[in-house]
């Protein structure tokens, strides 16, 4: 997720001041110094200071959505695509299994399946117990 837009005016005011040396400009205006540098930049290669056009789709996931899913998933880990596409229609923000699992790949929730164990049979139970029996007055 991007981090928030500075507003226009303070932009403008980092570009006004850019023949003075970064870090006094930084210090003023309490801004990091590679944001003012990378507004400098854009400013000399572009000659505007408003917001480009990004490369690529825009995600159809609006941040409100994104947390949604994400605290459900936190809440119930049993929680499956389906259900989730099933809670986004209802949200008002429908959205593809894949799509979904995009979202939750990004803070780090991935799908895992339990390793299967096979079942005890009655002569694991018998041989079991007979151990225990055995070592009962083991300290």
């Amino acid at each position: 997720m991007r981090s928030k837009e500075l507003s226009v005016e303070l932009r403008d005011r980092i570009v006004s001041k850019a023949q003075i040396w970064g870090r006094v400009i930084s210090a003023s205006l309490k801004v990091p110094k590679n944001t003012e540098a990378s507004i400098i930049l854009k400013w000399k290669t572009f000659g505007t200071i408003n917001i480009l056009p990004r490369a690529g789709r825009p995600a159809n996931q609006g941040n409100w959505g994104r947390r949604a899913l994400v605290r459900k998933v936190t809440k119930n880990l049993k929680v499956t695509l389906a259900e989730l596409q099933s809670s986004s229609v209802v949200m008002r923000e429908p959205s593809r299994r894949t799509t979904i699992s995009a979202v939750l790949h990004q803070p780090g929730l991935y799908g895992r399946v339990a390793r299967r164990k096979p079942l005890l049979s009655k002569r694991h139970m018998a041989a079991c117990l007979v151990f225990a029996k055995r070592h009962l007055m083991d300290s």
